[in-house]
């Protein structure tokens, strides 16, 4: 089975239309693909512990080699476990709205938590980071208010939302990337007709 994790960033659940462009696409894949198992995250559902000090002192103990004492270790288990369910992942979908140029501060949250050495990242002090998850896709949905890559900037926003995204997997080892863009969402002389086009475009990708 390919294991299907689906992350939403929105809190607007139906009516985000990045979730909406997610789920065209799932479905499609799904209708194509009985070989899939879809796990879906909604990051406004879910109970992320903080990274307080105790799991910052435990992932500094797994960088430098170092035992955790039980009070780290009881830390870092709440950590690994979260970020294994996404390492066990085979193939990633982002539902991602553009808040203030960059990402959901839910998302950001996440991705703190489940980036740790020895489960997504190694460090090499000759040749710096490197990605331990092998053999993985992601597939992007960025959306975004009045920001497009066509649009005069900063004027309408500058982009910290798709390069942030895109280093931290690859960082991780996530390379096959795919993207789709619903940006401008409202900007646009007809947005529910540009929506409609970017869902087929969203069903047709995950066909191939």
């Amino acid at each position: 089975m390919t294991k299907l994790l689906y992350i939403q960033s929105s809190p607007r659940k139906g009516l985000s239309s990045s979730n909406m462009i997610a789920q065209a696409y799932i479905d499609a894949k799904l209708a194509s693909d009985s070989n899939i198992e879809l796990d879906l995250l909604d990051l406004w559902q879910e109970e992320l512990p903080q990274f307080d000090g105790d799991k910052n002192a435990a992932k500094f103990n797994v960088m430098l080699g170092q035992d955790h004492n039980e009070v780290q270790q009881s830390a870092w288990d709440q950590i690994t476990k979260i970020a294994n369910r996404f390492a066990g992942a085979d193939h990633y979908v982002f539902a991602i709205p553009m808040w203030n140029g960059s990402v959901p501060y839910k998302l950001k949250h996440y991705i703190d938590v489940i980036h740790q050495p020895a489960i997504l990242f190694g460090l090499d002090p000759a040749i710096g980071y490197f990605g331990l998850l092998q053999n993985k896709k992601a597939t992007l949905v960025f959306t975004s208010g009045a920001y497009s890559p066509a649009a005069p900037s900063p004027a309408f926003g500058i982009d910290h939302q798709s390069p942030y995204v895109k280093a931290w997997l690859n960082q991780a080892g996530v390379i096959d990337i795919e993207e789709l863009r619903f940006q401008p969402s409202l900007l646009t002389p007809s947005p529910e007709e540009d929506l409609q086009k970017i869902i087929a475009e969203a069903k047709a990708l995950a066909q191939k």
